[in-house]
């Protein structure tokens, strides 16, 4: 399945180290706080406990979303959709 990771995290060694476990989880960045790849169930179950593990919940937010191919190529991409300094070639794929 498909998955988009958001977040808003205060804390900068906290915020890297979010990334840091989208990145080992196989997701792309596609903006600097947006993440998107592919993750079976336990994957992103792992990856969901980690950042609780992580983050502030008083003070941070962390948005998880599934979504299958066919949304994602149904999604509108909109002025500069992707930073293209971070996005790879596989993150274009998933969406033409």
């Amino acid at each position: 399945m498909i998955v988009w990771v958001l977040y808003d995290i205060k804390k900068d060694k906290i915020r890297t180290k979010i990334a840091k476990q989208c990145k080992l989880a196989g997701l792309y960045r596609v903006q600097y706080s947006v993440f998107l790849g592919t993750l079976n169930d336990n994957e992103r179950d792992s990856l969901k406990l980690e950042i609780e593990e992580l983050m502030e919940p008083e003070t941070d937010s962390v948005y998880i979303f599934p979504m299958n191919k066919t949304e994602l190529q149904q999604s509108a991409l909109l002025g500069q959709a992707f930073d293209k300094k971070l996005v790879t070639d596989k993150v274009k794929a998933l969406f033409f």
